[in-house]
């Protein structure tokens, strides 16, 4: 009996196992009254091939990302828009020092029909370029194309450069000047400046108009400005050339009622045209009025009375002032003098022929604790260097080019030109 018994159970038992997949499996009903062809599929569960694969996504799930870690994982900054415009105006700005002004108006004019608009700024620096090379039609046509052909809205500054240059033409009448003047008062959102005085006074005088300078003077004064030194001073020179000194003085010390701080450019007219007439006690009186006040001079009011004191022989005063300035020079808390005051003076060395102290006064620096050392810049290093030249003292120009050159400073187109044009001789 054993042995039928085991044999039936040999019969039974499949010689290979079956090869089980998920179709051959009876799927299990949780709810049995539900047909197995309406229950819901079961859902595979997650698995991993290897151990390795386990691992790695178990890496990754407690690593951060690589793109948290990083520190410019911030979106980049937007783009400034006034970026072209910044870069056309400095365009228009390095072919104006450049010297190339008829290059820097088209690549204005060229920008007018251009999505890169220049602003009002460009404009007037094209137009101011303009005035100082005493091109001044050029500088008329470029105001009305920019102005009234184009949609770029002046400002004072605009109609102040205008005015000025009709002034230096002796065109202060109908449609110049004036007009111009006229013409901001009636249709400008803003007032006319106190420069706008400077240049309408300047232009009167000059057209020998000296009573209406006087008027706009009064003008000035009841629009609620306040009293410019130079506006006085403009109508104190007029006086003085019409040999009315009475009116001058009387003036003047109208200025000192109504300033308590005024411009010593004042003084060195008087004292011009006192030396002028052989009175040099009035007017080293009216100098030393000016010292004992002990103003705090801006650097443009001490080069005009450097110039006035060594055109008329006072060496000793001039030298005692620009020591004076030296001293007071603290930049950046105050700046006593700019490389035009070390242009006047060296130029006096070399008149003098004293050309080894031409250097040391241009290397200068004041001796009080505060005062602080005159940053030179290319302007300094250019008179200096024609000055060099014209004495036929090539090396030691091409001492302060290189010292030049090894500054932050860049050598411009006036460098060059006198290095190049002495070399050549």
């Amino acid at each position: 009996m054993s042995f039928y018994r085991q044999l039936l159970r040999s019969l039974r038992r499949p010689s290979t196992p079956p090869t089980l997949s998920l179709f051959s499996l009876p799927l299990y009903n949780p709810n049995p009254n539900i047909p197995p062809h309406l229950t819901p599929a079961p859902t595979r569960t997650f698995s991993f091939s290897s151990a390795e694969e386990a691992a790695s996504e178990h890496q990754r799930r407690i690593e951060p990302p690589l793109n948290a870690l990083r520190r410019d994982s911030l979106p980049p900054l937007p783009r400034d828009p006034n970026a072209p415009r910044l870069n056309l105006h400095n365009r228009v700005q390095s072919l104006i020092h450049a010297g190339d002004l008829d290059a820097a108006s088209e690549v204005a004019l060229h920008s007018v029909f251009s999505s890169t608009r220049p602003t009002v700024l460009t404009y007037n620096s094209i137009v101011a370029a303009m005035y100082c090379a005493k091109r001044y039609n050029d500088a008329i046509t470029l105001f009305h194309y920019f102005f009234n052909h184009s949609t770029i809205v002046p400002n004072i500054v605009s109609y102040n450069n205008l005015i000025n240059i009709y002034c230096d033409e002796g065109r202060v009448d109908h449609e110049t000047g004036l007009e111009v003047y006229r013409h901001i008062i009636a249709n400008c959102p803003f007032s006319p400046s106190l420069v706008t005085y400077r240049h309408l006074t300047k232009g009167l005088v000059n057209a020998g108009r000296i009573s209406e300078g006087v008027d706009l003077l009064r003008e000035m004064l009841n629009k609620g400005h306040g009293a410019d030194s130079l506006v006085y001073n403009n109508l104190i020179k007029g006086f003085l050339h019409l040999e009315n000194l009475e009116k001058a003085v009387e003036i003047f010390y109208e200025l000192k009622e109504r300033c308590l701080v005024y411009d010593g450019v004042v003084n060195s007219t008087l004292m011009d045209w006192f030396f002028n007439r052989g009175k040099e006690k009035e007017a080293m009186e009216s100098y030393k009025s000016l010292l004992d006040r002990q103003f705090r001079m801006a650097p443009a009011t001490c080069n005009v009375l450097l110039e006035v004191l060594l055109k008329y022989g006072k060496k000793k005063e001039a030298w005692d002032l620009f020591d004076q300035m030296l001293d007071n020079h603290t930049q950046p808390n105050f700046q006593a003098l700019n490389s035009e005051t070390f242009n006047i003076m060296v130029n006096e060395c070399f008149k003098l022929g004293k050309c080894d102290e031409a250097l040391a006064t241009f290397k200068k620096v004041g001796t009080k604790v505060n005062s602080k050392p005159f940053s030179m810049d290319v302007a300094g290093y250019n008179n200096i260097v024609a000055r060099y030249c014209e004495n036929g003292m090539l090396p030691e120009a091409e001492i302060l080019f290189a010292e030049l050159s090894s500054k932050s400073l860049a050598p411009d187109v006036t460098t060059h030109r006198t290095l190049s044009m002495h070399i050549s001789k």
